[in-house]
């Protein structure tokens, strides 16, 4: 095989991996373009419901958390709020007993959000019928809770609310801000259009409580447990329901230093989950028919959106500036669908100046997620905490609802 042949090799197992990645986030940020059709039903009664809410040194935006979530108009009397505090000051404590919320201090060897949960699972009775997933810095939307009932009444298991951006004070927030979106779109409100199942993602998400309490007994992963949850309702067949006007407001990254954090966690897990769905959910799609369990397994092979589209930016200018490629165009058409895949996904209401500044933060944002991949090993394995602060509380995240 001469020099030339493998390169044309190569390169066509680069044109069908990233093709593949293009085609099926483009397929999905169409479908989320139509409407999510729901029957309108009444909810014959309120499911008792405990909101948990773990955190690990999180003094700095808890108590503002929890007096938030406890003004939903639920009703006082169906619900419960439960703050599990890992490595909080004393004061923080002390403050959060005056407070009407169930408080589970845990001292972990090893901190993950998972075991916190179960440390609090194990103390709560059965009485309740569903439970709240939040993060430390997450604020639920007064009627938040009331539109999670309604969706239980269908018959789901496991209900994803929308999380949105409460903060875009930083270029960094905002290209933050702007993939959560994309991925609410793609992920979840894409997905639920064409009935497959929603992706979870980690907080502002629900389950019937029962049901919850058995598996996360079985859930020991240090990032990721919202997948491994995902991965196992998905491999019973269970659907998950996307709820785009439940709203809680979450915390984005304001700087480099924590995005690049974030998504080398992301990826790690990526990978992770990767090696240890897809044989499984291959073997599934054949025998069971499972759809969504193999849709899950597939997602876990796309790389980042941004490096997609960068990609596919330098390959079609490098071979459009040499004009030597006979198949160029078909590199450009796939460039194209990136494009559309961006445009179609991402809300009208980013399209001004503050996201166009953020925009030119963009290359170093790529950098560092390339940066990221070389530094995956033994990720998964080391508990990468995001810490949270109060100034995004001051940010009015009430504006975003009228614009969705």
């Amino acid at each position: 095989m001469t020099y030339l042949s493998i390169i044309y090799v190569i390169e066509f197992i680069a044109f069908i991996y990233l093709g593949i990645n293009t085609l099926y986030l483009l397929t999905f940020a169409v479908a989320g373009l139509f409407n999510l059709k729901r029957k309108k039903i009444i909810p014959a009664y309120k499911r008792k419901t405990i909101v948990l809410i773990p955190g690990y040194r999180e003094d700095d935006v808890i108590i503002e958390v929890a007096k938030e979530a406890l003004k939903q108009d639920y009703g006082k009397e169906f619900y419960d709020v439960a703050i599990i505090a890992d490595g909080f000051k004393k004061e923080t404590i002390e403050t959060l007993k005056k407070l009407e919320v169930k408080l589970f201090e845990v001292k972990l060897k090893f901190s993950t959000k998972s075991r916190a949960l179960n440390a609090a699972l194990d103390k709560l009775d059965d009485t309740y019928e569903i439970a709240v997933v939040l993060d430390a810095d997450n604020i639920m939307e007064p009627d938040f809770l009331t539109k999670i009932n309604q969706a239980f009444c269908q018959g789901y298991l496991a209900v994803q609310g929308h999380r949105v951006a409460k903060n875009m004070n930083t270029p960094f927030a905002v290209l933050d801000a702007v993939s959560e979106e994309m991925n609410n779109h793609i992920f979840r409100k894409g997905h639920r259009v064409i009935r497959l199942s929603s992706a979870l993602i980690g907080s502002a998400m629900a389950f019937e409580f029962h049901h919850f309490k058995k598996m996360m007994k079985e859930v020991e992963v240090v990032g990721g447990f919202d997948k491994e949850l995902e991965l196992r309702l998905l491999s019973q067949k269970r659907k998950i329901e996307y709820l785009p006007d439940a709203y809680v407001f979450d915390e984005k990254v304001a700087n480099a230093k924590v995005f690049t954090k974030q998504r080398r966690r992301w990826l790690s897990a990526q990978f992770h989950f990767f090696g240890k769905s897809f044989i499984p959910a291959l073997k599934s799609l054949f025998k069971n028919g499972n759809i969504d369990y193999f849709n899950k397994a597939m997602q876990f092979i796309l790389i980042p959106r941004i490096m997609l589209i960068s990609l596919l930016f330098i390959i079609s200018l490098i071979l459009g500036v040499l004009n030597i490629h006979p198949y160029f165009e078909y590199w450009l058409y796939l460039f194209i669908g990136g494009l559309l895949t961006f445009l179609f996904s991402i809300p009208t209401y980013f399209y001004n100046l503050k996201t166009l500044r953020a925009i030119t933060w963009l290359p170093l944002g790529i950098f560092l997620i390339f940066l990221s991949l070389f530094r995956l090993k033994d990720s998964n394995k080391e508990f990468l905490h995001t810490k949270h602060t109060y100034n995004a509380f001051q940010i009015k995240h009430s504006r975003f609802k009228s614009k969705q």
